[in-house]
């Protein structure tokens, strides 16, 4: 009782210091707080500007408080994607770079980004993109002028390669001049450039290709591309500048490389053994597979390096998903990525990447997490979003039913807001009672 008194006071506060703003209740059937393990009902959350102020008792809403409500529907964070692609507008997206210039996958990329918010995706991390200049730092800068609107973004403009490595072009004779789409560097003098370049132009995570690629030409996922010294050099040198450094790398010594040189996440992680696990627990490093962009390509034949994606998922997937769960049991934390692109897509695909987490161990809510708590918590921005609490920008979808018992229904929720704006609402309704 006592508590509950000391929320309605400070509602009351809140609300009185904003007279001028009218505070909304949102109330739905069920609530996904992003905290605790279990959905929770009779709750409502309280908006005011482009903030939650608090989250009460229905019976404790204070009369004048506008109230919408969600009925049918369970309500839970804004979904961060942890690794995305948003200028890739084709396929194969080797060639597709050289095909477009930037201003025109600056607007193909706008127009996914904002499918991906209509669809419930309310933060991406973008991790390099095909894209010679810096597209999703120009779309970044204009949606934070309030000049459209979009997901909040945050990531790499570009990746690191080495010559021959994941990012470069390796299928075309040497008397083609042909740029690649990220950073092709080899010496710890040529990292340090590249990083200072990419921060230079808006970058605040540094990507780096640690090994070989599955969805590139000519270099192998097993093979360990960066020297520990230039590896060293490119986390050295973002640390300098206070930037995280997120580390493709697939196989296992590249791994292990990476997360001893102090990267923030590793992404894909495909062949991680018990040591990689370890080393991620004590290093405290972030993993984000990416798993469902393989299952999307599988079988098919859109990419140049298609059997070196079919070989991988079709022949070792599972052994894969049980690496994955171990981590996890172990302690590791996982992020939800989906890794897949941008216009050509459908936006209901990259909420499989959080079904698909399930398949490897992972509980439902665990999965639900990959894709709030813990990748707001990788973002270092876990006082900003990934959870409903007093504080945090009112970034939050709602979706039909229970979404434990049925992931799928992320695909395409009924209610999206960002920074306390509605941008979707199916069936709206209002009660200003």
């Amino acid at each position: 009782m006592v508590l509950r008194k000391i929320l309605m006071v400070m509602v009351a506060v809140l609300l009185a210091n904003n007279a001028a703003a009218a505070a909304r209740a949102l109330i739905p059937d069920a609530l996904i707080d992003g905290v605790g393990e279990q959905l929770q009902t009779g709750l409502a959350v309280i908006v005011d500007g482009e903030y939650i102020v608090g989250v009460v008792p229905v019976a404790d809403l204070p009369a004048d408080v506008e109230r919408l409500r969600l009925p049918g529907l369970t309500l839970m964070p804004g979904l961060i994607n942890g690794h995305e692609h948003p200028l890739i507008y084709s396929d194969d997206y080797q060639n597709a770079h050289l095909a477009a210039s930037s201003a025109y996958k600056a607007l193909l990329g706008l127009a996914a980004l904002q499918r991906m918010l209509e669809h419930g995706w309310t933060t991406v991390r973008v991790m390099g993109d095909a894209d010679v200049l810096f597209a999703n730092q120009d779309i970044a800068r204009a949606v934070a002028e309030g000049v459209h609107t979009a997901p909040r973004i945050t990531g790499a403009g570009h990746y690191l390669s080495i010559t021959g490595g994941g990012g470069d072009i390796n299928y075309l004779s040497p008397e083609q001049a042909i740029a690649a789409d990220g950073y092709i560097v080899d010496g710890p003098m040529e990292v340090r450039r590249a990083v200072r370049r990419e921060i230079k132009y808006g970058s605040d995570w540094i990507k780096i290709l640690v090994t070989g690629a599955f969805h590139s030409v000519g270099d192998d996922p097993k093979n360990v591309a960066f020297s520990p010294d230039e590896l060293a050099e490119a986390v050295a040198e973002a640390n300098r500048h206070s930037v995280p450094v997120a580390a493709h790398a697939h196989a296992n010594a590249g791994i292990n490389q990476a997360v001893t040189a102090g990267v923030r996440s590793i992404e894909h992680g495909t062949y991680l053994d018990d040591r990689s696990i370890a080393l991620m627990v004590e290093h405290g490093t972030f993993y984000v597979p990416t798993i469902y962009v393989g299952d999307y390509y599988a079988g098919t034949d859109k990419l140049l390096a298609q059997e070196k994606n079919d070989d991988i998922y079709l022949n070792y997937r599972d052994e894969w998903l049980a690496r994955i769960g171990e981590a996890h049991r172990a302690g590791v934390k996982i992020v939800a990525g989906s890794d897949l692109g941008g216009y050509h897509i459908d936006p209901r695909a990259y909420a499989r990447e959080i079904a698909v987490l399930t398949e490897a161990g992972l509980s439902p809510m665990d999965a639900i997490k990959a894709a709030t708590a813990v990748a707001a918590e990788m973002l270092q921005w876990q006082d900003r979003v990934g959870t409903v609490q007093s504080g945090r920008w009112a970034d939050l979808i709602a979706v039909p039913g229970n979404p434990l018992q049925d992931l799928s229904r992320l695909e395409d929720p009924s209610f999206v807001m960002k920074g306390g704006a509605i941008i979707r609402w199916d069936g709206q309704q209002a009660d200003p009672r």
